[in-house]
């Protein structure tokens, strides 16, 4: 199975790199498969891969989903 996730861009790097954050976790990436992407960006982030710019409304949307995902695995 493949998982791949919504995360922010924090800051951009040299040779088509940037840092992404996920809920304080932050991890390199490659951008190679994004043009124009800015701080601030959300992206689909999958084996270290920026794949895709995503619409902040729909990250929120898709990081809610997951965290009440998560919360309901975790409960007794």
């Amino acid at each position: 199975m493949c998982l791949a996730v919504p995360a922010r861009v924090v800051e951009i790097l040299p040779h088509q790199q940037a840092w992404v954050e996920l809920e304080g976790v932050r991890q390199q990436v490659s951008i190679e498969l994004i043009d124009d992407l800015a701080v601030g960006d959300y992206v689909i982030v999958h084996v270290g891969f920026a794949l895709e710019r995503l619409d902040p409304e729909e990250a929120q949307a898709t990081l809610a989903l997951m965290a009440s995902v998560a919360w309901r695995a975790s409960s007794p």
